[in-house]
């Protein structure tokens, strides 16, 4: 209010000046006729509605139609008019300057009210933006309060919640607001504000149940952009519940397709080998006793189906060790042809009959491994192109330099994978769905490899074509010096 009055004032002190600078001007300076003064004049008076308002305009109306009659209007010097004409005038300049002062002050009215309210929609805007980066539904109840002080220029800000009856507020040091006027706001489902403060209180809504509270101080605020702040933390908090909904909806579809793909493999590969060890032994404790070449047969088979169950044991314990992070990597240089040597000479007796070729330029930088692991990680993918293509088709290794890694690729020319299966395959468990029956196995082999690669600073991948069959790449960086070169 201090601030208005001083304004006004001001405004009353300049109209004044105003109206003596232009009777100066033209009465000493230049001589000119009366409607120009009163033009002049008039022009002034629609300047001055313009900043100041209607008051000032009026005053300065008055003071321009005394000085017009005195200064300028025969019998010059006195406030008497001698012609009825100038009656006439004097009244139409005065009705002029006034209406034109008023149309003048709506209008500057009109478009104040119009840039606060885009300042206003801005604002809006702004603060929906940041509501909507918001995913978790804890995170964004503490970054409400904050958000509304930047994007509102306000001095506190403070968000109820009744379902926790917890108040969230903004920055270290802010103004505490009236809580009791807080509830006030939710329960009773509308806006209040405290004038004596420069407090807002709004309720936060979502469509027309109410949700909680929010309280604003130090910021100009009109009810009905309170009412759309309240609406947009309104919704922003059910967004970000519905999202952590789907994201617990997604994780329990995955636990669920898991579990059946773990029951899978148990029922098809657990099984199998305790059939077969079930059916071995009792033969064995039958009453008749066996022939016995027949029962080293049957103690060979034991023997064979218990090393396989205790693989499939081994597969998933490593598994389980790599994903927490348990398992010890010892790097050291080592050429990429070391690595390809001693997998073709621990999968002799599986590629027997198999054409293997391998195509590695000599001058390949060694690269920065732990021997064992990437040893393990070209025997699955070896051993899987065995498994999955013709025994009649050969199977490509190769080798090369990208950046600062050697891509080493594993290709056959089996049945493909189609574009679906190609980014689930490295998922624990999983096996393609045409195969899954017919070759024996856990789908642990390459989310082993992917575990193993990826410890190793690299990546893995698969490229395929229906009909054609595949190639599988993984990576490994560059040992030192020649990563450098």
């Amino acid at each position: 209010m201090q601030r208005v009055l001083t304004g006004r004032a001001v405004g009353f002190v300049f109209a004044l000046l105003a109206v003596a600078g232009i009777t100066f001007f033209y009465r000493d300076v230049v001589r000119a006729n009366h409607t120009t003064v009163a033009l002049s004049l008039l022009l002034a008076i629609l300047a001055v509605s313009a900043v100041w308002g209607m008051a000032v305009s009026v005053l300065m109306s008055v003071a321009a139609v005394l000085a017009f009659n005195f200064f300028f209007l025969p019998p010059v010097g006195t406030l008497t008019i001698a012609d009825p004409q100038n009656w006439v005038a004097l009244g139409a300049f005065l009705v002029t300057s006034i209406v034109g002062s008023q149309l003048s002050a709506r209008i500057r009215k009109e478009a104040d009210e119009a840039n606060r309210r885009r300042r206003e929609t801005e604002r809006l805007y702004k603060f929906s933006q940041r509501l909507l980066g918001e995913g978790n539904v804890i995170q964004l109840m503490n970054a409400v309060p904050n958000y509304v002080v930047e994007s509102f220029e306000a001095g506190a800000a403070e968000l109820f919640l009744p379902q926790k009856d917890k108040f969230y507020r903004s920055g270290f040091g802010a103004v505490t607001l009236d809580e009791e006027k807080m509830k006030a706001a939710f329960l009773r489902d509308e806006v209040i504000i405290d004038s004596a403060h420069g407090w807002y209180f709004a309720p936060v809504r979502l469509g027309v149940r109410a949700i909680g509270s929010l309280g604003i101080s130090g910021a100009a605020l009109t009810r009905q952009t309170m009412e759309a702040v309240g609406s947009l933390v309104g919704i922003a908090v059910e967004r970000a519940r519905a999202i952590e909904q789907l994201g617990q909806t997604e994780a329990e579809r995955q636990g669920e397709r898991l579990k059946s793909a773990l029951l899978d493999s148990i029922t098809h590969d657990f099984r199998t080998p305790l059939t077969s060890m079930k059916a071995a032994v009792s033969s064995l404790v039958g009453p008749q006793p066996l022939p016995p070449a027949q029962t080293a047969e049957l103690l060979s088979i034991i023997d064979e189906e218990c090393d396989r169950l205790n693989h499939l044991v081994e597969e998933a314990s490593e598994m389980a060790r790599l994903e927490a992070g348990e398992v010890e990597l010892h790097f050291a240089p080592v050429q990429v042809t070391e690595i390809v040597d001693q997998t073709l000479a621990q999968l002799r007796a599986a590629l027997a009959g198999r054409t293997v070729n391998v195509r590695i330029n000599d001058a390949l930088p060694a690269v920065r491994a732990d021997v064992e692991r990437t040893v393990d990680v070209l025997m699955k993918l070896v051993d899987n192109a065995n498994l999955y293509s013709p025994k009649d088709q050969p199977i490509t290794i190769s080798a090369e330099r990208s950046g600062d890694s050697v891509v080493v690729n594993v290709a056959d020319r089996g049945p493909g994978i189609d574009d679906f299966e190609q980014g689930m395959i490295f998922d624990k468990f999983y096996r393609g769905k045409d195969q899954r029956y017919l070759i024996r196995g856990t789908g642990m082999g390459l989310p082993i490899a992917k575990a193993i690669v990826a410890a190793h600073g690299g990546s893995i991948g698969v490229t395929s074509q229906l009909g054609h069959g595949s190639v599988f790449s993984f990576t490994l960086p560059v040992a030192g010096r020649e990563a450098r070169a």
